[in-house]
């Protein structure tokens, strides 16, 4: 998670005095180009973080290349914090703490509100990532200072303009959407739909025991659902269950208990039964479809692929 990998950037800086791009890859296994990406987001985010071209140049800390978290200052921390946006992952939560205890303490509040401000949600739904929306800034500064905004937004050719309670920012897919109360409840605004963002001076309502993991979660679902539309009922071996979960996250629902012969009814979401044979088909006889559509698409690619593989090398 990149959380994790700028305090290892920071602290290997701290360590070296000066380091170059090729090395920081090298010691953290990532490709030169993430690894200047890193750099640039730390000196972006406020850190004391200079380069110098040519023989011997690399990046370095100012002030004789030593420093330690706590030497940081406010705007530099909630930066940082804001700048990182990790994923859900244990791990990536436990860097962040680290780093949170090592703040001073009065600074302490305010890092911990822009960490919770932005989630990143790995799992690919198969879009382009999109450009750094001219709002996020915007935005970021009002969830983590609880300020309302107006937003200009635009869906589908209608615009609008409404008061909204930013709530958090998730970044999924390489696409940007906040969070935010209305009085309709609470919606999910797609950041590259808003055409402009302005701060009221309000403060904002934010739910009592909101969470952005579980609020995010739950929007999540109903997009999935939303996209696969389809329901296609399966018949699955249980050492197979704990893959097909992996591969299908939240498509995969009303998993049911095991029958007489072992295996677990399932239905998987999609947009029609004969595209899920296809993306299941790995899975061999360890599922099994009883939609009559899907079986037949099966059907068809079995009879393809013993037709080009069946008499063994060479065949077709």
């Amino acid at each position: 998670m990149r959380a994790d990998r700028l305090i290892a950037v920071l602290l290997l800086l701290q360590r070296r005095g000066t380091v170059t791009a090729g090395q920081v890859a090298g010691e953290l296994e990532i490709s030169p180009r993430t690894a200047r990406r890193d750099l640039e987001a730390l000196a972006l985010a406020g850190v004391p973080v200079y380069s110098t071209a040519g023989k011997g140049g690399g990046w370095s800390l100012v002030g004789g290349a030593r420093t330690d978290l706590t030497g940081l200052t406010e705007g530099e921390a909630r930066a940082l914090f804001l700048g990182t946006g990790v994923g859900d992952t244990p791990a990536a939560r436990a860097g962040l703490r680290k780093l949170l205890a090592a703040l001073p303490a009065q600074w302490r509040a305010d890092a911990e509100r822009a960490a919770d401000a932005v989630l990143v949600d790995a799992a690919s739904w198969g879009a382009e990532p999109q450009p750094e929306p001219p709002s996020l800034a915007v935005l970021l500064r009002a969830v983590v200072d609880g300020e309302q905004v107006e937003l200009d937004y635009r869906s589908r050719g209608t615009a609008s303009t409404r008061t909204v309670d930013p709530l958090g920012l998730v970044n999924k897919d390489g696409r940007w959407y906040l969070l935010a109360g209305t009085p309709a409840g609470e919606r999910t605004f797609r950041l590259d739909r808003v055409v402009a963002a302005s701060p009221t001076g309000a403060p904002a309502r934010r739910p009592e025991g909101f969470d952005l993991r579980r609020a995010w979660a739950a929007r999540r679902g109903e997009f999935e659902q939303q996209r696969h539309v389809e329901r296609t009922r399966v018949l699955v071996e249980p050492a197979a269950l704990p893959r097909l979960r992996w591969l299908l996250a939240h498509r995969l629902v009303e998993v049911g208990e095991p029958g007489a012969d072992g295996r677990v009814p399932a239905v998987v979401l999609g947009p029609v039964a004969e595209v899920v044979a296809l993306e299941l088909a790995g899975f061999g006889d360890r599922v099994e479809f009883t939609d009559p559509a899907a079986r037949a698409q099966l059907a068809r690619l079995a009879a393809e692929l013993h037709s080009r593989y069946g008499s063994g090398p060479g065949a077709g």
